[in-house]
């Protein structure tokens, strides 16, 4: 395992948001563990040194990932791809917002007395 980091300049932001993600889902992970050993009253260094252990583990098994070339070119091709990207502006994405709710309520209301219409008619020929 090589502590050199992979194209060092390159997905400089997916590479760290990544590993700060998993390193995040880790310690929560590592958190439980804790709860769960302190729960079965154990001695207080295995208490803390198991999962302090674990998550040293996975932390290095994290950057290691981050930093494989196959994974690291990837990410580094999907910070790019995201660089390209035309994003919509805030007016844009609030008028396309307020339209899909106003259909959704319409379609909600139409599907609504549809059905109400149609519980009606069955009422009326079943009885």
């Amino acid at each position: 395992m090589s502590l050199e980091i992979y194209k060092k300049g390159q997905g400089k932001h997916t590479r760290l948001w990544t590993g700060l993600m998993l390193a995040a889902v880790c310690g929560l992970g590592c958190m439980q563990l804790y709860n769960k050993l302190e729960a079965k009253d154990y001695n207080m260094w295995v208490e803390t040194l198991i999962p302090a252990i674990v998550f040293l583990g996975l932390s290095a098994l994290i950057f290691w990932l981050v930093n494989k070339p196959n994974i690291a070119d990837f990410m580094i091709a999907a910070e790019g791809e995201l660089k390209k990207v035309s994003w919509s502006s805030r007016q844009e994405i609030t008028t396309s917002t307020i339209i899909v709710i106003v259909v959704v309520i319409l379609m909600a209301a139409l599907l609504g007395a549809t059905d109400l219409g149609f519980s009606l008619l069955f009422d009326q020929l079943i009885s």
